[in-house]
C-alpha cells in the first residue's frame, strides 16, 4: 500500500485522474473551463459582497410555510456563494408599518408598538429555527430605517419627482395599494353571501377612498424602465414574469400615490416637514434593502462595500409589481442602481387552494420542523417548491421525501462508510496513488458523471434555480446507489477481486462531491455526512469538487454508530 506521506506529497493533475478512470481527457468543453479557470475566476471576484434579500414579512399574523420557503430559498443562494469563496450578505426582517398593521393591533386591543414587538419574534424565531445564515434582521420600525426613508423622500422631492394632488380610487388595506377601475370587480363571499368589491389580481377587498396626498411621477419613467429592462433581460426570473412586467409598463403607467393622511394612517414614517401625511408603506418597505446597505451613509467611492446593488431580491409572485416596476422606478429617479435580479417564486397550496392567513389554511412551520427536522424540511422546500408553478403541500409528501433521503443519501452513506469488508481510506489512497486502473464501462460512465456534476449544478444556480440544482445532485446520488448495487462490492470482497477498491472509491467520491455541493441545502446533516467520510473541514469548498482532488479522506472523524444510531436520517416516528 502506498504510504500516506507519499500521497500527501503528490500533486494530482486532472489529466492523471482522467487517465486513471479512462475519462477521455481533455475534459468536455462544458466542464473544462469551469475547473481550469476556477482559480483565476475566484481571484478576480469583485470586492462587492454578494447581497441577497428576502422580502420583509408583515407582522399582522404569525409565520407560515410560505415564509419558510422564501427564507430557505434566500439562504441557499447565500450559502452557494459562500461555498464558492465569496463574501455574501443576507438581509431579512419584518414590515411593521401600514394600515394593515394598525388595524390588526387595534383588533387585538394592543398598542401598535407593543403589537409589533410581540409579533416580529415569530419571524426571527423561524429564521433561527430553519438555520438561516442571515446577517441583518431589519424591522422597519427601527430609527435607522426611518432616517433612510425620510432621506430618500427628500431626495425625490428635491429632484421634482413628488407633487401633491387629490387622489380617489379603490384601496386594498390587505394589499396596501390602490387599484384602477379596470382591476377590480364585484364579488361574493360564498361563506357569508356578502357582496363586495375586490381586486382581480389578489381577490382582496377594496374600498373607495378620496384623499389629498403626495404623488410620485411614475408615468415619466416609462421609457427609462423599458430601456432598463431591454438592457437587463434577465432582471426578472423566470422569463414569463419578465415578459409580464415589460407588457405592464408598455401598456402605460399612472402616477403613484405615495402618502396617506395621518388622520387615517398614524403608524408609519411621517413625511418630512408635513406631519399630516404618512409615507406610503410600500415606499417605506422597499427602502429596507438600502437601509442595511448603509444608505444614506455610504462612503464616497465605496458605495458597494455593504452590498448594494443587491444581487438578488427573492420574492413571491404576488409582489412582483412593487419590486419589479415601482422599486426600480424609485431608484432610477435618484440615479441609484437597481437590483441586478429579482427571483420571483410561486406559491404553496393546501388542498389546491393558495395558503392564506385570511382563509386560515396555513401550515405552522414550527410544527413541521419539529416533526421532520430542520434539514429535511429545507430539502423538501427547495426540491418540491415552485419557481414557475405553485406547489402543493401535504405532510405525507414531506414524509415521502424524507424516506427518499433516508433510502438514497442516508443509505449510501451508511453502506460505504460502515462497510466491514472494505476500507474507504485504503481505496482512496490506492485510486489516487497512480496504481493501474481496472476500469470498466460502468466505472468510466460514473466517473464522467462526477466530473460534469459541479458544472451542471453551477449552471442551475446561475439560472437562479436551486431546485433544479438540487435535483442534479439527487440524480447523482441515485446513480451512485444503482452503480453500487450493480457492482456488488460485497461479492467482490468475498472473491477478493481488485475491482473492489475502485468501486468503493467511486462511491466515496460520489459521496464527497455530492456532499460538498449539498452543504447549502442541508448544512448540519451534510456536516456530519462529510465527518463520517473523513473530509477535512478545509477541503469542503467548491474548488474541492474537482474529481479526484482529495487524496486524504476516508478515515471517519466521528463515531459511525450502528444500525439506526448515527444514521443521517433516522426513521420517522409516524408515516405522514
Amino acid at each position: 500500500m502506498t504510504s500516506n506521506l507519499a500521497i500527501a506529497g503528490r500533486r494530482l493533475s486532472p489529466s492523471f485522474l482522467c487517465a486513471r478512470f479512462a475519462l477521455n481527457c481533455p475534459l468536455p468543453t462544458a466542464v473544462r473551463p469551469h475547473h481550469a479557470r476556477l482559480s483565476s475566476i475566484q481571484a478576480s471576484l469583485p470586492q462587492k459582497p454578494y447581497y441577497v434579500t428576502s422580502p420583509i414579512f408583515y407582522v399582522n399574523a404569525s409565520a407560515h410555510i410560505g415564509h419558510l420557503y422564501t427564507l430557505v430559498l434566500t439562504d441557499v443562494l447565500k450559502r452557494w456563494q459562500t461555498l464558492q469563496g465569496r463574501r455574501a450578505i443576507l438581509c431579512t426582517g419584518t414590515d411593521e408599518h401600514g394600515m394593515k398593521i394598525q388595524q390588526a393591533a387595534s383588533k387585538a386591543k394592543m398598542d401598535v408598538r407593543a403589537f409589533c414587538d410581540q409579533n416580529y419574534q415569530s419571524f426571527e424565531n423561524l429564521a433561527k429555527a430553519i438555520d438561516i445564515d442571515y446577517d441583518h434582521f431589519i424591522r422597519t420600525s427601527e430609527e435607522q430605517h426611518k432616517v433612510a426613508v425620510q432621506h430618500f423622500w427628500l431626495m425625490l422631492q428635491e429632484r421634482g419627482w413628488i407633487y401633491t394632488s387629490k387622489h380617489s380610487g379603490w384601496y386594498s388595506v390587505s394589499d396596501e395599494t390602490f387599484y384602477p377601475e379596470s382591476q377590480i370587480h364585484l364579488t361574493l363571499d360564498p361563506r357569508t353571501g356578502r357582496k363586495f368589491m375586490a381586486s382581480l389580481e389578489t381577490g382582496k377587498e377594496v374600498e373607495w377612498t378620496e384623499e389629498e396626498n403626495y404623488h410620485f411621477r411614475l408615468s415619466a419613467l416609462r421609457e427609462r424602465l423599458l430601456d432598463f429592462y431591454k438592457a437587463n433581460p434577465k432582471f426578472v426570473v423566470p422569463t414569463t414574469r419578465m415578459a409580464d412586467v415589460v407588457h405592464a409598463v408598455e401598456d402605460g403607467l399612472q402616477d403613484l400615490s405615495i402618502s396617506r393622511p395621518a388622520e387615517r394612517l398614524t403608524w408609519g414614517v411621517a413625511v418630512p416637514d408635513d406631519q399630516d401625511q404618512t409615507i406610503y408603506v410600500w415606499l417605506d418597505a422597499l427602502i429596507n434593502y438600502l437601509t442595511k446597505a448603509n444608505y444614506p451613509f455610504q462612503v464616497p467611492g465605496q458605495e458597494e462595500a455593504a452590498g448594494w446593488p443587491a444581487d438578488v431580491h427573492v420574492i413571491g409572485k404576488d409582489i412582483v409589481r412593487f419590486h419589479c416596476i415601482y422599486w426600480p422606478a424609485f431608484l432610477l429617479a435618484l440615479d441609484l442602481p437597481p437590483p441586478k435580479q429579482v427571483l420571483t417564486h410561486a406559491h404553496w397550496t393546501l388542498g389546491r387552494e393558495k395558503m392564506s392567513k385570511s382563509l386560515g389554511n396555513v401550515v405552522n412551520p414550527f410544527f413541521a420542523i419539529e416533526r421532520f427536522g430542520v434539514d429535511a424540511m429545507r430539502y423538501y422546500m427547495i426540491h418540491d417548491g415552485g419557481i414557475r408553478n405553485d406547489a402543493s403541500y401535504e405532510n405525507s409528501y414531506v414524509a415521502d421525501r424524507y424516506r427518499q433521503l433516508a433510502g438514497g443519501l442516508g443509505n449510501l452513506s451508511s453502506r460505504v462508510t460502515r462497510g466491514r469488508n472494505w476500507n474507504v481510506k485504503y481505496a482512496v489512497e490506492l485510486a489516487t496513488s497512480g496504481a493501474p486502473p481496472a476500469s470498466g464501462q460502468a466505472a468510466e460512465r460514473h466517473g464522467s458523471m462526477l466530473v460534469e456534476l459541479p458544472g451542471k449544478v453551477t449552471q442551475r444556480f446561475n439560472e437562479l434555480d436551486p431546485g433544479a440544482a438540487l435535483k442534479e445532485i439527487a440524480s447523482a446520488v441515485t446513480a451512485t446507489n444503482a452503480y453500487m448495487q450493480m457492482s456488488e462490492p460485497w461479492s467482490l470482497a468475498k472473491q477478493k477481486k481488485p475491482e473492489l477498491h475502485e468501486v468503493i472509491y467511486l462511491c466515496a467520491e460520489s459521496l464527497r462531491i455530492c456532499g460538498i455541493l449539498l452543504q447549502p441545502f442541508m448544512p448540519e446533516t451534510i456536516r456530519r455526512h462529510l465527518d463520517m467520510l473523513g473530509v477535512a473541514p478545509e477541503a469542503r469548498g467548491f474548488a474541492n469538487t474537482l474529481f479526484g482532488s482529495d487524496s486524504t479522506y476516508g478515515k471517519p472523524m466521528v463515531d459511525l454508530g450502528d444500525k439506526f444510531k448515527g444514521v443521517l436520517f433516522p426513521p420517522l416516528r409516524t408515516n405522514d
